[in-house]
């Protein structure tokens, strides 16, 4: 196949961490940008697939950025150029604010910080959560000012469903027979989500992929980054929480700074359950892990009169991982949270299976509007090596990333939330296969009429209270 060139870019690129994120979006970058190969250089900690690389004639360094050589590192290779960072714990905040300094442009698709900011005892929970990390390149924003692009936290999720969300809710307007035109600023799609009755949002995905092989005692099995997804989990959980609720969860705090939009819960995301609904899997139980979607939704889908909020949707992650990854899950937590000594990071031996990832929107005439991707291993192989179906719908978003910050590049620093979602939704659908919607009448209260009594609020299904599982 003759695969389409979206975009030429002259300067040196930079790719930070070669992991499973990292080796998916090299030949989907080789694909669809014009570059120079000698111009681009990978760093990372472990050269396990460095050959990869070099079968490309990309040179690759075997080095760990730390807080002490980064600029020594970074600053000869950077000026004018792109820095795609897919690595755990280095400071994206440093590095936008080097990128700042030399020009070049930037992208994540998480914001980290150095070593220790998730698990640091010293912090707070509110000073190690994801929406303090927002804050903290929000204040870098306001600080810079305009300046090159450094789009933060754009992959899947968080990435790719802010832009599911948007399309979703000109779906919804039009099936409510809404004659409304597609909104062009923050305040516009605000409105439409409030007069449209949308009370909140999960992020509901199920990974249905198996390995060959069953998860062994002491091991960690996963779809996706592994150090990634424990960093997220054994941060606080958090969402955004909206103005439809009536009260904080018990164990439920906000934040003394920042915009307001989430709040954060004293339990780790890898021990907190959230019921959620996708259309292949029904309803289902997942867990609530920390996004920066949760927050930066909730935010850039508030109204505000007088400096009162009055409309915010609650918004959240739901996230079912691979059964062998909910094995692991449950593995961690009966040790205390003790991470196992083995990782397993399942890509060529998954056997079958798929990766329904969507945004659900519930609350409004419709009941609840799930829309997403739904993409299978056998297609996922099919159209780009190094993945399995969870890693490309990551892969996919970050070129899109990249193709848009070309385009775009004096864009300063930018939530996925505020770019062109249609530019970006272009880009990733042929890696995305079957992007679909589906109403469903499911709410959390549904079905719970069982043995025992619980405490419900059926007046309003939608409540949190109704949805997290205590």
């Amino acid at each position: 196949m003759d695969w389409p060139v979206h975009a030429r870019f002259g300067g040196p690129i930079v790719m930070i961490g070669f992991g499973s994120i990292g080796r998916g979006t090299l030949p989907l970058m080789l694909r669809h940008v014009a570059f120079a190969r000698d111009r681009m250089v990978i760093i990372g900690p472990d050269d396990t697939w460095a050959h990869i690389a070099h079968q490309q004639g990309i040179a690759f360094r075997k080095l760990a950025l730390t807080q002490a050589n980064y600029r020594e590192v970074l600053a000869p290779l950077l000026p004018g150029g792109l820095l795609v960072n897919l690595s755990v714990e280095v400071s994206s905040t440093a590095l936008i604010a080097l990128c700042h300094e030399l020009g070049a442009l930037y992208l994540d698709t998480c914001i980290e910080p150095w070593p220790g900011g998730y698990t640091d005892p010293t912090l707070t929970p509110s000073q190690r959560s994801n929406y303090g990390l927002r804050e903290s390149a929000l204040d870098l924003r306001r600080s810079l000012k305009t300046g090159p692009t450094a789009l933060i936290a754009h992959g899947a999720n968080p990435g790719m469903v802010s832009h599911f969300v948007k399309e979703a809710l000109l779906k919804l307007a039009a099936d409510l027979g809404r004659d409304v035109a597609e909104p062009t600023d923050q305040q516009g799609w605000a409105r439409l989500s409030r007069d449209l009755g949308v009370k909140g949002i999960h992020i509901a995905e199920r990974d249905t992929q198996k390995a060959r092989g069953q998860k062994k005692r002491g091991e960690f099995v996963n779809t996706w980054s592994i150090d990634g997804f424990l960093s997220e989990g054994m941060q606080p959980s958090e969402l955004g929480f909206g103005t439809h609720e009536k009260a904080l969860p018990p164990e439920g705090a906000r934040h003394d700074f920042g915009c307001d939009a989430a709040i954060w819960l004293d339990r780790p995301g890898a021990g907190t359950r959230v019921r959620s609904w996708t259309p292949k899997e029904g309803p289902y139980i997942g867990y609530l892990i920390t996004h920066n979607e949760a927050i930066s939704i909730s935010d850039y889908l508030t109204l505000r009169e007088n400096g009162r909020v009055t409309y915010r949707p609650t918004c959240h992650y739901a996230y079912h991982p691979c059964d062998d990854a909910i094995l692991s899950l449950h593995e961690l937590q009966g040790k205390a949270f003790r991470h196992q000594d083995n990782f397993r990071l399942i890509e060529e031996e998954v056997v079958s299976g798929h990766d329904e990832l969507g945004v659900l929107l519930y609350g409004h005439a419709k009941g609840a509007l799930w829309h997403g991707s739904t993409l299978g291993i056998e297609e996922a192989r099919k159209l780009a090596p190094y993945q399995n179906a969870t890693g490309l719908q990551v892969t996919s978003a970050v070129l899109a990333g990249m193709v848009w910050a070309i385009e775009n590049p004096q864009a300063g620093i930018v939530d996925a939330d505020e770019i062109d979602w249609k530019r970006v939704l272009e880009l990733q659908r042929p890696y995305l296969g079957e992007i679909s919607s589906s109403y469903t009448d499911w709410t959390p209260v549904a079905g719970r009429d069982g043995l025992f009594t619980e405490d419900l609020d059926r007046d309003d299904p939608w409540q949190f209270r109704n949805v997290i599982v205590r």
